[in-house]
């Protein structure tokens, strides 16, 4: 059903209940005019007859009958003379007035009043006098065909106004429908002109913004899915070039730690050593040459520390165990304020890795490490590695402000680099990467990845 349709029903059953409500008043009106007019004629009838009846009864009957006889018919009564035996010597003659015509019986039950008689007795007889509402039951009949009829006429051009005004109306309607089946066709190009009427605007206006805004996104999504399509073929290319990163790092941190640490070293003892040769003969000089072996000394720690973020030396020379380790001890160390626990819970002769899946799981447990510290504010961090013949697990739960999200595991995701690289390489290596809520707090950060097949045979 169209909008047109319904707005035009509805407004016909709204005159239909305003005819309606018209009719019934109208109807109310009628009975009560009816019964007036009934009772009235009733009322002359009965003052005529009674100051009448004793004049002509004391002639005889036959005056009576001559009086009735000249008088006819009194609107709205029916008179008929009766003698002593109850014997009809006169009855009034039928109503002339719109003669062969009468109301239907079910308006005649509406608006008829209660029939009324009355009797006046005399020598000789009595005449009956009987209420007869049917000439002004027709009258009011005639009214009221009238009144529907122009109630109907009025529906008509009601209707008919209404529905040419909506058909105006909801024209621009029409405009939009087509507009949203192209759409639905696949036309995403389709725009609407400007619609007369605020709605139809408003809408119109709505409209062409969903178009562009959904243009824009299909836009986005092509370029996602050929960023995807491209993404896919060269990950063979991120995982090259993630190698030579790390080899890189390596060199990086192998550098800082053999040349530019002995450099730095050096200069400390050349300083130190400048210090206490001058310490008496110019105090400036010394003052100035234990500066530069302090900031040596700090420039030495600072390298130091940046060493086991570019690469752990310590795995490629002692393994995950002793890496994991010495993250461990440092991170007690910068943190005296964090409770951190290390629990080892797999054989060490059987914890035979290779470079990347070490370096996989050093590098989950330090990016743990770091986001239970700077985003969860945890003071309780216990890191475990467990194994078995097949698999190698590394588990970090801390008791800070646990995950922003609802769903854990879209944090692996839509979460910071660390978290997406290391999903990306932990699946490159046939691994799993889970980040879930830690029961009361916290999160817990768990890596499990497979172990070659040679270190499966060998054990």
């Amino acid at each position: 059903m169209t909008l047109r349709l319904k707005i035009n029903l509805i407004v016909s059953l709204l005159t239909l209940l305003f005819v309606a409500a018209m009719l019934a008043l109208q109807m109310r009106a009628m009975r009560e005019s009816v019964h007036e007019e009934v009772v009235a004629a009733n009322r002359v009838a009965a003052q005529l007859l009674n100051r009448t009846a004793w004049l002509y009864a004391a002639q005889g009957t036959p005056a009576m009958l001559s009086f009735l006889q000249g008088v006819g018919r009194v609107r709205s009564n029916d008179i008929t003379l009766l003698d002593n035996e109850d014997r009809v010597l006169y009855s009034s003659p039928n109503s002339v007035y719109k003669a062969g015509r009468d109301a239907p019986d079910w308006f005649d039950r509406l608006v008829s009043p209660p029939p009324s008689q009355m009797s006046i007795a005399f020598p000789g007889g009595k005449l009956m006098v009987s209420s007869n509402a049917s000439r002004a039951v027709l009258d009011a009949w005639d009214d009221f065909v009238l009144l529907m009829l122009s109630a109907l006429g009025l529906l008509a051009v009601v209707n008919a106004g209404v529905f040419w005004l909506v058909g105006r109306a909801t024209r621009p309607f029409a405009d939009i429908v087509h507009a949203l089946n192209q759409l639905e066709s696949g036309r995403f190009d389709v725009s609407l002109r400007a619609l007369p009427g605020t709605e139809a605007a408003a809408i119109g206006s709505a409209f062409n913004r969903m178009v562009g805004m959904l243009q824009q996104h299909i836009e986005t999504e092509r370029r996602a899915v050929r960023a995807e399509n491209r993404l896919s073929e060269s990950r063979e290319l991120g995982r090259w070039v993630d190698q030579k990163i790390e080899k890189e790092r390596r060199l990086i941190a192998r550098e800082l730690h053999d040349e530019l640490g002995q450099s730095v070293t050096a200069m400390r003892s050349m300083a130190l050593s400048i210090a206490q040769r001058v310490q008496t003969l110019d105090p400036q000089a010394e003052q100035a040459a234990r500066l530069i072996a302090e900031e040596s000394g700090r420039l030495y720690t600072a390298m130091h520390g940046m060493i086991p973020r570019l690469t752990p030396l310590v795995l490629d020379k002692f393994g995950l165990v002793a890496a994991l380790e010495d993250l461990v001890e440092r991170t007690r160390n910068s943190h005296g304020g964090v409770e951190l626990e290390w629990h080892l819970d797999i054989e060490l002769d059987r914890l035979r890795l290779d470079t990347d899946t070490a370096l996989v799981l050093y590098r989950a447990a330090q990016e743990g490490i770091t986001n239970a510290l700077r985003h969860g504010e945890a003071h309780r961090i216990v890191l475990a590695l467990q194994g078995d013949e097949q698999t190698v697990k590394l588990t970090l739960t801390d008791d800070g402000r646990g995950l922003p999200g609802p769903d854990a595991a879209r944090e692996t995701s839509t979460g910071h680099y660390g978290l997406r690289w290391l999903a990306e390489r932990i699946d490159s290596l046939g691994g799993d990467l889970r980040l879930e809520p830690a029961a009361p707090s916290g999160a817990q950060l768990t890596v499990r990845l497979p172990l070659p097949a040679a270190v499966a045979e060998n054990t």
